[in-house]
């Protein structure tokens, strides 16, 4: 098997992919980053043997995990990215314009480092955009910290393991955690809105454990998903959590903000941003 990565982060679910050829493998203080190159996915990173992008479908996840609240919220300024090494989240934010000031706080500088050296299309240039502001720390520590006026927070986190544990362990766990979803709250301007990388809802409890601390916390819960072929085990969930209506906003509204911003997305639309908050009801119960 030494020619397939088996990712196993599930219990009784695991995927194999293929490695056409092994290009780099690291250990830093926090995980084990490998990149490798596969006949469907283009270059892949795994980290602790765990898929967290490639090249071939990284697009669908950064876009909607993106484009989804800024466009809803309409006048986003001020956006927090926790966890995002990669740079394909800075990437897809800082194609608004509009968006004035990119805080991304990412724990494992390894990761950002690894990922420009192999993986360069992901950012796109985006760790040179003037509008980026890098901070190396603690995730939940930061937002307990931060001062207030974030428009929109976006939690892109690594997956907590074991995935179906109730209290999950791992480098991104303090990010699934009650108190630091209270800190989030805390830290968004009026209107602000947190979404969150929430698992995959057939073979996890993510989603279920964060709407439960988001109905604490905000007037307005949701979640919406989208299908991301290396992330197998079906659709993948997002959490959605705001004080104000932004989730109301009409496919005509988003469709002139996207046009404004001059974006030309591979997997958004407006019409897949409205359709994204109609779950299969095995969702929609954890939510």
């Amino acid at each position: 098997m030494s020619d397939w990565l088996h990712e196993a982060l599930h219990a009784d679910y695991a995927q194999l992919l293929r490695v056409r050829r092994s290009l780099q493998v690291r250990a830093t203080g926090h995980q084990r980053l490998r990149v490798f190159e596969n006949g469907l996915f283009g270059r892949v990173l795994a980290l602790d043997d765990v898929v967290q992008t490639t090249e071939g479908d990284h697009f669908i996840y950064h876009e909607m995990l993106a484009h989804v609240p800024i466009l809803a919220h309409g006048a986003a300024r001020r956006v927090l990215v926790l966890g995002g090494g990669d740079g394909g989240m800075a990437r897809e934010v800082l194609r608004h314009d509009a968006v004035a000031g990119l805080t991304m706080v990412e724990l494992d500088p390894g990761v950002i480092e690894f990922s420009k050296a192999h993986l360069p299309a992901l950012s796109d240039g985006a760790f040179d955009d003037p509008r980026l502001e890098l901070v190396i720390a603690d995730g939940a520590g930061f937002v307990r910290d931060t001062a207030s006026g974030f428009d929109v927070i976006i939690v892109d986190s690594t997956d907590p393991s074991p995935a179906a544990a109730e209290a999950p362990t791992g480098p991104g766990a303090a990010l699934f955690t009650p108190e630091f979803y209270a800190d989030c709250a805390r830290a968004l301007a009026p209107g602000g809105i947190l979404v969150t990388q929430s698992g995959l809802p057939f073979l996890d409890g993510t989603l279920k454990r964060t709407m439960r601390s988001f109905r604490a916390l905000f007037a307005d819960t949701a979640a919406f998903i989208a299908t991301v072929p290396s992330y197998g085990g079906g659709p993948m969930a997002f959490g959605w959590g705001t004080q104000g209506d932004a989730r109301a906003t009409s496919v005509a509204t988003l469709r002139a903000r996207m046009q404004a911003a001059g974006l030309s997305p591979r997997y958004y639309t407006p019409e897949v941003h409205a359709a994204a908050f109609a779950l299969p009801g095995y969702i929609a119960a954890q939510v």
